[in-house]
């Protein structure tokens, strides 16, 4: 089970952050150009915010199974068990939690501003994402 998991969390990643990279780009060219905030935008951002929720939830089951999660926790020594252990999750927990707050910003705010609040949040929470996946293990 650790195994089909694993390659889950993996390949769902890249579902995951092509749709959060097309979000940011897509509120980037509409703040910018100041465009309205249309269906297609709503469903670019919504689908962005579901498939990295849907990410979240398999990393958790993941890391409750895994071996190098919940087991290792406190073995800070050694950097990539760190990582695995601690950063990763941490820091991407970080980062969907800003996508929620960013999703929920839009929604309050002028048309106008949608852009604003999908392109800041949705923005740094792909940031933190990028810096804590654990590069060696996935491209490897």
């Amino acid at each position: 089970m650790y195994e089909l998991l694993q390659k889950l969390h993996s390949w769902w990643a890249y579902l995951a952050l092509i749709l959060l990279f097309l979000a940011v780009i897509n509120a980037i060219l509409g703040y910018t150009g100041k465009k309205l905030f249309q269906p297609k935008d709503l469903r670019i951002s919504l689908f962005a915010l579901i498939f990295t929720h849907i990410q979240l939830l398999l990393g958790l089951i993941l890391y409750i199974v895994s071996p190098l999660g919940l087991d290792s926790l406190g073995q800070m020594k050694d950097p990539a068990i760190r990582l695995t252990s601690m950063e990763h999750p941490l820091i991407n927990i970080i980062a969907i939690i800003l996508i929620t707050i960013g999703w929920s910003k839009h929604k309050k705010v002028a048309n106008n501003l949608k852009f604003q609040k999908i392109m800041v949040f949705y923005g740094l929470g792909l940031l933190l994402i990028l810096i804590r996946i654990p590069w060696s293990s996935w491209l490897g």
